[in-house]
């Protein structure tokens, strides 16, 4: 009954890539003259993702009611016994994947209508997310680890496009190269596992894939380290493009973006495909212990890493940049316990209220740049806000929903993935539990040390003093990032400037307080709010019908009498309880003012330090592979001048040297050639005679 969805699943990737085709070629034809159609190109491509929206909502549904995985495949290449094969597929985890992009896909483009109104790359903008969608969603569809690998790419590059999307500003041209580099590393090493795996099992079949090393294992032909090392060269793939420890460096940077891609790319979709891959092929490391404690204690090293720096961040997109990080480090430590359900239902929950997240970011920088201008230095700095619930009740209210989804506070979403992960945790090994119980303790204090930062007590933006100081700050980073002495302060001034006007076209402050956002924003944050309140309780551990769809296992589900409720009251109420301490914390710091953060940042100012310096990860890699890199170019060059040059000229010498020589010889008469032809002969004899 439901087989012609099926048939027609290739237009999920294909209609966004039409629009985003077809509206690109426009740009390239008329350019600025599309400006004048940008509402209703934009109605065309929103309509696009729509329509895709509504099909994977139908494929969802069918999966639920039972209906079998279906794939689609056609032959694209042969060569002897070498077939590969490209199409699509659709089984539980393509069907709950196809909807939370396309979902969150459709809200950030209606969204985006509002925040980027009067941004001249307003069509260019639209295009691009177009085909990032397109890119997204092929990659969920494919079948196999080389249309995987394809789509991959396609999803990195239009990542680089929208991350440097304002390239006049040089942070932006800079985060968009350091997020492209940085995923290289990775994709690399993604690359290679690939390959490897083929030679091993012959396939790019994912089940197959799993199921031929297994088998290799157990059977003694191939050692568990080596198949362990290939699938820990597969995992690079996701720790780049997941933004796990070390290849997370890009991901905050990459907030010099438009803060829709914020939401899209870095919260809910793009980022989530690390997580994805590793479900997509978690048949290859499940039989592998190494592999498996290597994805989990990365992960889990990663929550903590990203919760320890989100707590001193005032930049209001970074601190969200490093919370992302931490969640994702959540889902990858999930699955490397086992728990393949509990990474994927957070990876669902933690997709629709950090989007949301993101997109009230991105209405409070809007309605802040009301006050204080196009200056992302100034607009997005959590001191210089305040109050703004007053101001902004609806973006208030939606990311307080996110705050205490974020936060594992009951019956929120967050509550029961992050509960189930703790408890996946605590079953396989309590180290990792501990790591995890801590930072949903940080995680609930700087998630509401910027609740409270940005929406109570009094408005800030108004602050001559505030202003300046932070003004100041940024002609100090600028300073040390061209180097000392590069520029004096007036060129730092200047260069300051450009940076706050370049990224928009449209004119200065006007108001003197924030206003709310207009309906185009709002209402994306409504709708975004309902399942970030709701679709936890899909999930419960008493009634884990996501566990049941996305990871069955024949098992019934425990009936409300057989659940054991001790155990849920001890996990989850330590889980909350922490997070309760956590926000207990920010209140008094932010809001009631009893404790002193600054009082205490003096007394562990190597700690804060730490925090605040990103624990120098970026120093270390700009000490070793920037300036490292540069020291051994220079010595590679110095060896090219002194020796391959020295070698190259030395011989060019040699020959204009015998050529000026041999050239007085070449007189064309026959009686000068004879001469020197006897005295060869002469000397030849002599020399003979002598020996």
């Amino acid at each position: 009954m439901m087989e012609p969805i099926y048939q027609y699943a290739w237009l999920i990737p294909v209609l966004p890539l039409l629009g985003a085709a077809i509206i690109g070629i426009g740009l390239l034809l008329f350019g600025d003259k599309t400006y004048q159609y940008r509402k209703s190109i934009s109605g065309f491509l929103v309509f696009l993702v729509g329509a895709t929206m509504v099909l994977s909502f139908a494929l969802l549904w069918s999966q639920v009611q039972g209906h079998a995985p279906y794939t689609a495949l056609s032959e694209w290449a042969t060569a002897g016994d070498f077939h590969l094969k490209m199409g699509y597929t659709v089984d539980h985890l393509t069907a709950m994947m196809l909807v939370v992009v396309t979902t969150v896909a459709f809200l950030v483009m209606v969204y985006t209508d509002g925040y980027m109104s009067h941004d001249p790359g307003y069509v260019r903008f639209y295009s691009y997310l177009s085909l990032f969608s397109s890119s997204m969603l092929g990659l969920v569809v494919s079948p196999n680890m080389v249309q995987i690998y394809i789509f991959w790419e396609l999803v990195g590059m239009c990542s680089y496009l929208l991350v440097g999307f304002w390239y006049e500003r040089k942070a932006a041209a800079a985060a968009c190269q350091k997020a492209f580099v940085t995923n290289r590393v990775g994709d690399f090493g993604m690359l290679l596992g690939i390959l490897a795996l083929y030679a091993l099992t012959q396939t790019f079949e994912f089940g197959e894939m799993g199921d031929r090393l297994q088998t290799l294992v157990q059977s003694g032909s191939l050692s568990a380290a080596l198949a362990s090392l290939c699938a820990i060269l597969i995992f690079l793939g996701p720790v780049a493009k997941s933004a796990q420890f070390p290849l997370h460096v890009w991901l905050p940077d990459a907030m010099e973006g438009p803060t829709p891609i914020s939401a899209l790319i870095h919260a809910a979709t793009m980022v989530a495909a690390g997580v994805f891959l590793v479900a997509r092929i978690f048949p290859v490391f499940e039989g592998l212990p190494v592999a498996m404690n290597v994805i989990a204690w990365t992960g889990a090293f990663t929550a903590f890493l990203g919760a320890s720096i989100a707590i001193t961040q005032n930049d209001i997109k970074k601190g969200l940049a490093y919370s992302t990080m931490s969640q994702l480090g959540y889902m990858m430590m999930a699955l490397g316990v086992g728990s393949f359900g509990g990474g994927l239902f957070h990876l669902m929950t933690h997709a629709y209220f950090k989007a949301m997240l993101f997109l009230g970011s991105g209405s409070v920088i809007h309605g802040m740049e009301a006050v204080v201008g196009h200056d992302p230095v100034l607009a997005q700095d959590m001191r210089l806000m305040g109050g703004l619930r007053k101001y902004m009740p609806v973006t208030a209210a939606t990311f307080l929903i996110g705050t205490l989804a974020i936060s594992g506070i009951p019956p929120f979403a967050g509550f029961w993935s992050k509960d189930e992960i703790l408890g996946s945790a605590f079953a396989v090994n309590p180290a990792l539990w501990v790591i995890g119980w801590l930072t949903a303790g940080i995680t609930a204090f700087y998630m509401f040390r910027m609740y409270f930062s940005t929406f109570e007590g009094e408005f800030r933006g108004n602050d001559a003093e505030i202003r300046q100081q932070l003004k100041n700050e940024n002609l100090q980073k600028l300073g040390l990032a061209f180097g000392p002495g590069a520029m004096n302060s007036q060129e730092l001034t200047l260069e300051a400037e450009h940076e706050a006007e370049a990224h928009d076209a449209d004119h200065g402050a006007h108001s003197e307080f924030p206003h709310e956002s207009p309906l185009v924003m709002i209402a994306p944050l409504m709708v975004l709010a309902v399942p970030s309140v709701l679709i936890g309780l899909v999930g419960t551990p008493f009634a884990n019908y996501f566990e049941e769809f996305i990871h069955p296992t024949g098992e019934a589900m425990p009936t409300l009498a057989e659940f054991d409720w001790t155990e849920f009251v001890l996990m989850a109420g330590s889980s909350v309880a922490i997070a309760v301490v956590g926000i207990v914390l920010a209140y008094l710091m932010y809001i009631k003012r009893k404790i002193d953060p600054a009082a205490i940042a003096r007394k562990i100012q190597p700690l804060y330090q730490l925090s605040l310096n990103k624990w120098y990860i970026d120093e270390i890699y700009h000490t070793v592979f920037v300036q490292g890199t540069l020291r051994l170019a220079k010595q590679v060059l110095s060896a090219d001048i002194k020796f391959v040059d020295g070698i190259v000229n030395l011989t060019g010498l040699a020959t204009m040297v015998s050529g000026e020589g041999l050239k007085y010889f070449e007189t064309g008469r026959a009686q000068f050639y004879a001469l020197i032809i006897f005295a060869a002969v002469l000397g030849i004899a002599i020399t003979s005679s002598v020996i």
